[in-house]
């Protein structure tokens, strides 16, 4: 699967559900092989299998939007047991699975095998950082 922003998430930013400078947005890593992205139609955290997730999510810092370009301070995921990791799934964190709005999925890099250290990402820097509306 590609990387791509989840409708639900689309929606969320134009009917102002989801503001990316003062919600509590986070990132989670998920291990591919239990879970398989439909970003079509899964819309809240509670369609991410809970085996699928890896580690501890994480809440992003340091946010900001330029020219429609979401960003975001580098994460450090501690102490990281678990699965395989192939994919990051970020999303708005209500405090409720059945509420947390998926906003988008990140694939496209080398798995990343957990050893119980610490596993950092480090946002792009190019034109699109971690994703662009």
């Amino acid at each position: 699967m590609a990387s791509g922003l989840y409708d639900k998430g689309r929606e969320g930013f134009l009917d102002g559900t989801i503001d990316w400078d003062t919600d509590t947005i986070k990132v989670v890593m998920v291990d591919s092989a239990d879970y398989t992205v439909a970003l079509a139609t899964h819309d809240f955290l509670d369609d991410v299998p809970v085996i699928a997730r890896v580690g501890t999510a994480q809440t992003l810092a340091t946010k900001t939007v330029t020219a429609g370009v979401a960003d975001a301070a580098d994460v450090t995921f501690t102490a990281v047991t678990g699965d395989s990791v192939e994919a990051l799934v970020v999303y708005k964190d209500t405090g409720s699975e059945a509420t947390s709005r998926l906003i988008c999925y990140i694939d496209g890099f080398t798995a990343v095998t957990p050893n119980g250290g610490n596993i950092n990402v480090a946002w792009d820097n190019g034109a699109n950082k971690i994703f662009k509306l």
